[in-house]
């Protein structure tokens, strides 16, 4: 069971969400020959469950002037696994007629395992009598008590993902793009090509995108037809973006992660457009640039199902 310096109590006002339990004569509860008392079966999470109630405290675990309050996982024998298990937060309650605020207790926000082994978990000091029976505390008020519960099903979906980081590059490639009479044109894109099982491609921009004010070059890298890829598909990978025009160089280099929501990594400023210009203008050889990329990915993620 729940020791006491794992519970925690706090008040609030909204009653139990899930099964609301009343007591009417608990003094004639309390003086009969049952230890304990066990509710109807409720339905939570996709379980049913019951609480069993001991007034006087459960002397099996050695309890004296505490009230001993537990939750009970019911109808096991349906339950489809013969080692089945369910992980659960659960809160139980006790009502303050006084102040119409329910006391909540609860291990301290920890999950608990019901299991073929166990099925009941709770709180064998639940609330002491001293405590209850103090009608300034308004717990028992006419000799009538209101207690709850609220059971949450920790459900596992088999859903999930491994993500394996590499210190050397899971896969490395490069591709050449030799891009002409570009000076006048709003965007260019490369061919498609490969890296590892995704299509790419690269997107100039020679007067920057419509995120810019038109004094830049913008250079993208996009994975192509995102959306047929897996739903929740991504990519950690590091990317080198360079222009080349005879000697000159400009080189830029990101760390980025590539899904469905964000297909595109780049830079929007990667440099400035008069440059571009100027290098065509003032050297031979046409009105050609190289635009270059390579690719490092880093990352290999698999889902877990």
């Amino acid at each position: 069971m729940i020791s006491q310096e794992e519970v925690s109590r706090s008040l609030r006002n909204v009653q139990p969400a899930d099964y609301i339990f009343k007591i009417e004569s608990f003094s004639l509860l309390s003086e009969t020959e049952f230890e304990s008392y066990e509710s109807n079966d409720f339905e939570a999470g996709g379980y049913k469950w019951r609480l069993s109630f001991y007034p006087n405290g459960n002397k099996k675990r050695n309890v004296e002037d505490h009230i001993s309050f537990y939750l009970q996982i019911a109808d096991t024998d349906n339950l489809l696994s013969p080692c089945w298990e369910v992980n659960v937060n659960f809160k139980l309650f006790v009502y303050d007629h006084i102040r119409d605020m329910y006391l909540s207790v609860e291990d301290a926000g920890q999950v608990r395992r019901f299991h073929w082994m166990r099925t009941e978990n709770g709180f064998d000091r639940f609330l002491s009598l001293d405590t209850f029976k103090n009608a300034s505390n308004g717990y028992l008020v006419d000799d009538c008590c209101v207690f709850g519960a609220e059971v949450f099903v920790i459900r596992n979906t088999g859903k999930g993902e491994c993500l394996s980081m590499k210190k050397e590059p899971y896969y490395k490639t490069s591709y050449t793009w030799r891009v002409g009479d570009f000076l006048n044109r709003e965007c260019l894109n490369s061919n498609v090509f490969k890296a590892k099982e995704w299509n790419w491609r690269l997107q100039l921009y020679p007067k920057g995108d419509e995120t810019t004010d038109g004094q830049c070059v913008s250079l993208y890298l996009k994975v192509v037809d995102c959306e047929t890829l897996p739903v929740n598909w991504k990519l950690y990978a590091k990317c080198k973006l360079r222009i080349k025009r005879y000697d000159n160089i400009y080189e830029k280099e990101v760390y980025c992660c590539f899904r469905a929501s964000c297909d595109r990594w780049g830079f929007r400023n990667f440099m400035p457009s008069s440059t571009l210009e100027d290098s065509v203008t003032k050297l031979l050889g046409g009105n050609e640039i190289t635009v270059e990329a390579e690719i490092e990915i880093l990352s290999v993620i698999k889902n877990l199902t």
